[in-house]
This record gives structure tokens, sequence and C-alpha cells, in this order.
């Protein structure tokens, strides 16, 4: 995963109802369900089907640190599916997304104007036809530069240029050097 995928996944997760299970055997029992068979599970994690199968009877307790975090990471991404996609449904259709960053911005604009690059902390709500951007880019596969790209546009236009009100011949945003990104809904 990427900062944005990150970001825009720990969004989303907030809206959750219920916590996703904690302990390896909850988790693996959940799979197992939402896979139907220790089979399929087995593959997705590169385990032994014996070993799903210890988990979710309780022989086996505490998985070593990387199957931890494949496990954890499998269970979230199916965690709530029709709570996950009202809360994308939400931020696309009337919420928007709010994006706190500090990283390094710069613009590309008329000779004459300072379009140096510097270190801004942010936190900018952005329209909603811009979290359906980044959710469709992230659904599509679309890599971190691409999601980068899509927010770097959102805050040209809603920060930078305040919706057409100033800043009108401000051509392009760079947003690098990421020291911070979250995402809210």
């Amino acid at each position: 995963m990427s900062l944005f995928e990150d970001g825009l996944e720990a969004a989303v997760q907030k809206a959750f109802t219920r916590p996703a299970p904690k302990s390896a055997g909850a988790q693996m029992r959940y799979l197992v369900k939402q896979l139907k068979g220790t089979k399929p599970v087995a593959r997705l994690l590169r385990i032994s089907q014996r070993t799903v199968e210890r988990y979710v009877k309780g022989q086996i307790k505490k998985p070593r640190p990387e199957l931890a975090a494949r496990l954890e990471h499998e269970v979230k991404k199916r965690w709530q599916p029709q709570i996950r996609a009202r809360a994308k449904e939400r931020a696309a259709t009337t919420g928007g997304i709010v994006i706190d960053t500090r990283a390094r911005l710069g613009y590309t604009a008329p000779i004459g104007s300072t379009d140096q690059d510097r270190i801004r902390h942010l936190t900018v709500a952005l329209p909603p036809r811009y979290a359906a951007r980044l959710f469709d880019a992230q659904q599509q596969g679309a890599g971190d530069q691409r999601l980068r790209e899509i927010a770097a546009e959102a805050l040209k236009n809603v920060y930078f240029q305040d919706g057409g009100r100033r800043a009108g011949s401000l051509e392009e945003v760079r947003f690098t050097d990421i020291e911070h990104l979250e995402f809210e809904l």
C-alpha cells in the first residue's frame, strides 16, 4: 500500500460501527467464513491449510509478525463492506473529504510571481467530486502518483484558486516531500 491508499483506507475504517476481530483465531474464522473454506484462506495468506485449521480450532494463538500483519490487513480489507460502501458514497456525493497534510507545495505560475516550493501545513475540505475521483482511482488500482495528482489538482482549485476567485493564471501545483497525510470523511 502507498501513503495515499493507506490514508484513504484509514478514513473509511473510521466509519466502522464495530471493531474488526482482534485475536488471530477470530480473524482466521472471519476469513474462513468470508472466503468459504480453509483452502482459499491458506492460499491468500501463503500458509498451509493445516495451519489455518489449527488457528480456527485455537491450537495456535500467536502468529509470526509478518503473518499477523497480512492477517489483519486482509480482515480489515473485507470488514463491514456495506458500511465501507456507504461511507465512500456519502463522501463522493454529499460530504466530501478533508485532507490534512504537511508537505512541500509549489506551483507553476507566470513569470514575476513567487512560485517557490515550501513546506505548508494545510487542512482543506475538498468537495465531493474530488472524493469521488480519489475513491474511483483507488478502486481502479491507480498508484500513489495518480492519487497525488488528483489531490494536487484539488488543492490547486480549492485552496490556491479558491474555486476560481483568485490566482486564475496558476497552471500546476506540485505536491512533494509529504511529511504527514491524513484524510477524514
